[in-house]
């Protein structure tokens, strides 16, 4: 689930917070989910717009998703939010 509010002007760039919450696993598993997930908004990050907060969070199924699916579907959530503001 990608979460999204405006915070601060256009100029600045994109802020992405991760929640990885316990049920995901221990801090190496959790750690692990948040990696992956960075390297998935680094892969879709023209479709973050500037001066907005982003709240990424993940379940436990993200532990275990092939990251090519789980860009994916970061990306598309993504873009369905941009789709959404306009």
């Amino acid at each position: 689930m990608v979460a999204r509010a405006e915070v601060a002007p256009a100029a600045e760039p994109p802020r992405i917070a991760f929640a990885v919450g316990r049920t995901v696993g221990g801090a190496v598993q959790r750690n692990r989910v948040r990696r992956r997930l960075r390297a998935a908004v680094r892969t879709h990050g023209a479709a973050f717009e500037p001066g907005h907060a982003y709240l990424v969070s993940a379940t436990p199924r993200a532990l275990h998703t092939p990251f090519d699916e789980l860009s994916a579907a970061l990306g598309g959530a993504v873009r369905a939010f941009s789709e959404d503001s306009r």
